[in-house]
């Protein structure tokens, strides 16, 4: 019997830690930051760099190629279609950037005032594994480059050593890859971002301005060699392939979320936010749409999908000078995206270590260069051990799982956060018993999952009819989210069409996740149980929701039926 209750006194005791949420208020933040935060340095010209550093990289260089061989010159729609579904999910992050304390977090940060804050470290846990992957990933394509660069030195043609070549050394059947330049790289790059974000944001300014110089030059000068006859036909393996092409790419527009977890380095955060997140991520879709019609154009489908599709479609084309500047364009594409990835996952580190749910070593400001030296150290030892001993892009077709599940709950926060929330339960929330904010997120999951099972009827060919429902359903879902709730317009930036749009955006981001490869799928199971055990066994015990909060102050984010001076009033 004592077994039994103890065991039910320790559910209870998970159920109400996991459903903690974080209210945060501006007074507090302003004045806990002023002593601990970060320096305010990033400018809006700042941020639309940081986005395009962080996206305009492999995606450019590398994948248009990869996808293009099974899309064919569909490839353009596949980044069109990845580029509509990131639009709806940057509006939804521009309007959170602009109404939140400007701290470090994102979109966990959005899970734990919207939801709860379990839901918030699943969304960390989920991010940070495909952060991890990427950087060490790009690690290693950027140390490929290197390495073919050195061979062209006469000296060192013959004499690189294998564990510093292109692919390196490879051990025990090619399950683990030996390669020392990869990791030298991580540990440059990590010591320019612990010197300070200026020093971090002016290389980043300096790369990402050359590639896209670089990049534009491409595209003119590939204009002309342009033969229309390679782009028929369009999708030679049908609009399947170039749907599948999509959630492949998906994953080369994440440049957004790295300006949402600048916010606390950010000058005037409420209005360079949502304008460095929406420009930058226009920018990249335009640069990609370009690219992807010259090298189809250029060459046809058949003969792309290598490790470098660009240099090859001009060196066919006997345009020998621009093979060098794309190389150039390469290493720098590869390395601000490397840099940025470092910068955000060091970020997100520091808001988990602040609230309690990881060690507060990590949550650590240094108190000379105000920058996370411990989470950037540990984030470039995470990544610098994966790419020294593991060739990463054979995981990489499982990398945008992370990325389409945590935009779905960032698109739900926008619904959550702007639901009126009656006064009797606003001191407590989310509230005891069934309300109009559980009917809300039931209507958030029930878009969700017609969303997947879309999908699914979409990629194992079922009757047309099946997809047409759970359509009709999803709308249902949508239109009981649109007339049966009351919201407020949130202050600054809005997300135009809420709820409609964000639902919008959930329905597209599960319909691209049913059709990743199975392995996507079983990783985010075994990943979200792994996360459920280190919440339960360390994070319920050690988390301070009440960090940057003052639940008897007026309430920054969440809507009320009350003003703010009824709300002064009732709690003084």
């Amino acid at each position: 019997m004592d077994q039994r209750m103890k065991g039910s006194s320790w559910l209870k005791q998970f159920g109400r830690a996991a459903g903690r949420a974080k209210i945060y208020t501006l007074d507090r933040v302003n004045n806990d930051l002023s002593q601990e935060g970060l320096v305010r340095r990033l400018g809006v010209f700042d941020l639309i760099l940081l986005g395009i550093g962080a996206s305009v990289g492999a995606g450019i260089f590398v994948i248009t190629g990869t996808v293009a061989k099974e899309a064919g010159p569909g490839v353009t729609v596949s980044f069109i279609l990845a580029g509509a579904a990131c639009v709806l999910n940057a509006l939804c992050y521009a309007e959170l950037s602009s109404r939140f304390p400007a701290v470090v977090g994102g979109a966990y940060l959005y899970s734990y005032a919207a939801f709860n804050e379990l839901t918030a470290f699943l969304v960390f846990v989920q991010l940070m594994l495909d952060y991890h992957i990427g950087a060490a990933s790009i690690a290693r394509s950027l140390a490929s480059y290197l390495a073919t660069v050195l061979q062209l030195i006469p000296s060192l043609r013959e004499h690189l050593p294998e564990w510093l070549g292109p692919g390196g050394m490879e051990l025990f059947g090619g399950y683990l890859s030996i390669n020392l330049l990869a990791p030298l790289l991580l540990v440059l790059l990590t010591f320019i971002l612990c010197q300070g974000v200026r020093e971090s944001s002016t290389v980043n300014a300096v790369m990402t301005i050359l590639k896209v110089m670089i990049v534009l030059l491409v595209i003119f000068s590939g204009a002309f060699e342009i033969d229309v006859s390679n782009w028929t036909p369009f999708a030679p393996n049908g609009f399947k392939a170039v749907v599948t092409g999509a959630t492949v790419v998906f994953f080369a527009y994440v440049g957004f979320d790295a300006v949402a977890n600048s916010a606390e380095e950010c000058r005037k955060p409420k209005r360079d936010l949502p304008i460095g997140i929406l420009v930058s991520l226009i920018a990249c879709a335009a640069l990609y749409i370009g690219v992807c019609l010259v090298l189809t154009g250029m060459l046809p489908y058949e003969y792309l999908g290598g490790d470098a599709p660009l240099a090859e479609a001009f060196s066919a084309k006997g345009l020998k000078f621009v093979v060098v500047l794309i190389s150039v364009g390469a290493v720098a594409g590869l390395t601000t995206t490397l840099l940025v990835g470092l910068y955000v996952q060091s970020r997100l580190y520091l808001g988990l270590g602040r609230d309690g749910l990881l060690p507060s070593f990590f949550g650590e400001i240094h108190p000379k260069y105000r920058t996370p030296i411990n989470s950037q150290i540990w984030v470039g030892c995470v990544a610098g051990i994966l790419a020294t001993f593991f060739n990463i892009s054979s995981l990489s077709h499982i990398l945008s799982v992370g990325t389409l599940s945590g935009y779905s709950v960032v698109s739900a926060c926008v619904i959550m956060l702007r639901i009126k929330v009656d006064a009797q339960i606003q001191s407590e929330f989310p509230a005891k018993g069934y309300t109009k904010w559980h009917e809300a997120v039931v209507c958030i999951l029930g878009v969700a999952c017609c969303g997947f099972a879309s999908g699914l009827c979409y990629r194992f060919d079922s009757y047309f009819i099946y997809p047409v429902i759970l359509i009709i359903l999803a709308v249902f879902f949508a239109a009981t989210l649109q007339y049966k709730q009351e919201y407020t317009e949130p202050p600054g930036f809005s997300c135009p069409a809420a709820p409609l749009l964000p639902a919008s955006s959930i329905f597209f981001n599960i319909f691209l996740f049913a059709q990743l490869h199975w392995e996507a799928w079983v990783r985010f199971a075994v990943l979200s149980i792994g996360a459920v055990i280190i919440y339960a066994l360390y994070g319920q015990y050690h988390a301070d929701p009440d960090r940057y909060t003052l639940r008897d102050s007026s309430l920054y984010q969440r809507a009320s039926t009350m003003d703010d001076d009824e709300l002064h009033g009732s709690n003084p």
